[in-house]
């Protein structure tokens, strides 16, 4: 990595594909540069130069990684002043009592524990400097109840440490918020789709637009709470899902009604 000071440094984790590479190139439109954090660094280092960026290998389930990663991008690209927590797990709907802990574990460790670690080693260096900008990518499955026994509840977390942490860090100048994708097509949505193990009818059918999210709106909900015009806001949760939300509750009532005219 080498240091260029006449950019924002911005870093992504779990930049290196889905929603986190969206991320990455959409703060690299802002004119960012980039650091496109990820546990496959070859993966990595493509999204890193489509973007004019750098890459960075990091695990955020590794706490004494995050904290070498941190102060290496410090060193070598200078003050990191936005940080998208973007690394994450999924999970097979599982009932409760077939499900191992270990999985359990595992998604915990990743998406609930690696964001707060990942929070924390960043937000150091920007406490110091009385500056920083950090969003969370949570889910709107951590707003609502869903087979998903391990990852709803640690992207309920998710949305909860944002909050703390705004209130905590606001004082130093820090803003901490967070986008909660609805169903998103991700390259792995779409595959899964491909090989007719989702069905897009049943994840759009309660959406109020009624179709399935771009990785790239989910990118520029990002890039907007990373920025200026975003200067007031910290501590909240910003839904990016066609709707959905608004539109599941209808279903009691026969469903989304038919377009007007």
């Amino acid at each position: 990595m080498s240091a260029d000071s006449k950019r924002r440094v911005s870093v992504v984790t779990g930049g290196a594909s889905g929603i986190g590479a969206a991320c990455a190139r959409q703060l690299a439109l802002s004119g960012d540069l980039v650091i496109v954090a990820d546990r496959d660094l070859e993966r990595a280092r493509t999204i890193a130069n489509e973007v004019d960026g750098q890459a960075c290998h990091i695990d955020v389930s590794d706490e004494t990684a995050v904290e070498a990663c941190a102060a290496q991008i410090e060193h070598d690209c200078g003050a990191v002043d936005v940080l998208v927590n973007s690394a994450g797990i999924i999970q097979v709907p599982q009932r409760p009592h077939d499900m191992k802990m270990s999985v359990w574990d595992d998604v915990v460790r990743v998406d609930q524990r690696g964001t707060y670690v990942a929070c924390t080693a960043f937000a150091r260096r920007m406490i110091e400097r009385r500056r920083g900008n950090i969003v969370n990518i949570a889910s709107v499955a951590g707003m609502r109840s869903m087979p998903l026994h391990a990852y709803a509840p640690a992207k309920a977390a998710v949305i909860a440490i944002t909050e703390c942490l705004a209130a905590e860090w606001g004082p130093s100048g820090i803003r901490v918020n967070a986008v909660s994708p609805g169903y998103t097509l991700t390259p792995a949505l779409k595959n899964a789709i491909d090989r007719g193990e989702r069905d897009v009818s049943s994840l759009t059918v309660n959406a109020a637009l009624q179709r399935l999210v771009d990785p790239d709106e989910i990118g520029r909900a990002v890039a907007f709470l990373a920025s200026d015009a975003a200067s007031a806001i910290t501590g909240i949760n910003l839904p990016v899902d066609c709707g959905w939300l608004a539109g599941t509750s209808w279903s009691t009532y026969g469903g989304l009604r038919e377009a007007v005219g």
